[in-house]
């Protein structure tokens, strides 16, 4: 039973962060999980939710409280507490094979179900028991199957939604209006829903003062990231897979925006005064397609040994610019316009750039405009969407960048069982003589 088979006392597990913002993180996630369980005690409607669906203002302005499933699993594993939940889900006939993250919510609330009570010493305090399940299709199968699967432990009201990626042969002027038109549709879908579950009508006025002020605390993240192109960096990979937090579970928080501008003007002064990561940075690296491995984050840090810096990544990708049209007042078309907008950036920009698949373009600019001089992709057992692909995209990027040293880092995001950590560090050694001779070759 998971009961009984509790790991080993766990190590710390977390990387070292080179900002004062990082450091504010844990108190951040803290708080979020608190005010979730609070909420629930004052009979808040409670929402699971996944990140990326396009619905953050939306829950914000009915008044929904937003629990991300994904990142409790991500928290789970970083407290290397995940195997418990993980052994539940397969013993009710889930793969371990099966996205790490939603092995550990199917286990969590399948032990739930079991105990009729949140289960014992669950990080942070646990998940509250949700009123509604909210999913989508974006980035994977698992994101529309997973809360579909929890109706084997609760009977609890779910809405799936749609959201369109255009193919990179697209005629995007052509598909564009059909794009818009139909997330529009799937966004007034959930707000019926919303309406009905909660009794209450949507503010369209507040809601439209809600995407502005997210699109604000956007800008500042961006504005923030960008700085990360000087040299020296002026923060790490390590930093940015914390720092990443805020927007993806909190975007609607006041709190969240004050955050990011923060952190820009952490990073402006640190630009400013030339601080970087390492007192000596020798190379610049690209965390490629791949999320990290939560269970072993600190792995990171053997990379600085070498002066090497993760001066930027591809992965919880900052989101792309977005002009709020003036001659729109529809906050629901404004947020439908938004999504395509963004969600086709990469793929016109490939087009544009000869036909480059949008996931090696965001590799290319972000080679080219972080000074990268090798890259890191991590392969990981149990996220096929994040895995698929990458030889691809590698092979993709040795066009442009034939003699560019990639390592694949075999691991995953959850399941500590696939990791070694004498393999990987004997794979690092050899990397950074790879990325050492490549950058000698360079100059």
């Amino acid at each position: 039973m998971a009961e009984e088979t509790k790991t080993e006392p766990r190590q710390k597990t977390s990387s070292v962060k080179s900002t004062e913002s990082a450091g504010k993180i844990r108190h951040i996630v803290k708080r979020m999980y608190k005010k979730a369980q609070q909420a629930k005690e004052e009979h808040k409607k409670i929402a699971y939710c996944m990140v990326m669906c396009n619905y953050e203002e939306i829950l914000e302005a009915m008044d929904v409280v937003q629990v991300y499933t994904e990142n409790y699993a991500g928290l789970c594993a970083v407290k290397r507490e995940a195997e418990q939940y993980m052994q539940k889900a397969q013993a009710a006939g889930y793969s371990d094979v099966l996205c790490g993250y939603a092995q550990v919510g199917i286990g969590f609330d399948a032990w739930r179900h079991e105990l009729g009570a949140m289960p014992p010493d669950a990080p942070d305090g646990g998940m509250p028991d949700p009123d509604m399940l909210l999913g989508c299709s974006m980035g994977c199968d698992p994101r529309w199957k997973w809360y579909q699967a929890l109706g084997r432990y609760k009977d609890t009201p779910i809405y799936n939604m749609e959201v369109l990626m255009p193919p990179s042969d697209a005629d995007f002027a052509a598909i564009k209006p059909y794009y818009v038109r139909y997330m529009a549709e799937e966004l007034r879908g959930l707000i019926a829903f919303l309406e009905e579950q909660t009794g209450k009508k949507m503010d369209y006025d507040l809601l439209m003062s809600i995407v502005k002020q997210v699109e604000e605390t956007r800008l500042w993240w961006r504005k923030a990231y960008d700085l990360r192109k000087a040299i020296p960096c002026p923060m790490s990979t390590q930093d940015h897979f914390v720092i990443f937090v805020p927007h993806h579970m909190l975007l609607t928080d006041s709190m969240t925006l004050d955050f990011y501008k923060g952190l820009y003007d952490e990073l402006k002064q640190r630009v400013d005064n030339k601080i970087g990561v390492l007192d000596e940075e020798k190379y610049r690296l690209l965390w490629g397609v791949g999320l990290p491995p939560w269970h072993s984050m600190y792995i990171l840090d053997y990379f600085l040994t070498f002066g090497a810096v993760f001066a930027a990544e591809t992965a919880y990708m900052i989101p792309e610019p977005f002009d709020i049209p003036p001659d729109i007042t529809d906050p629901v078309e404004l947020i439908a316009l938004r999504a395509y907008e963004r969600n086709s950036a990469l793929q016109r920009r490939g087009k544009e750039a000869g036909g480059v698949p949008p996931l090696a373009q965001a590799h290319l600019e972000r080679i080219r405009d972080f000074s990268i001089d090798g890259m890191v992709m991590h392969v990981t057992r149990s996220c096929r969407a994040a895995t698929m692909g990458q030889i691809f995209t590698r092979n993709v990027i040795r066009d442009s960048y034939p003699q560019l040293p990639v390592m694949f880092m075999e691991s995953d995001i959850i399941d500590l069982h696939s990791y070694s950590e004498a393999e990987t560090k004997n794979q690092i050694d050899t990397f950074m003589e790879m990325v050492g001779a490549y950058k000698k070759s360079q100059r």
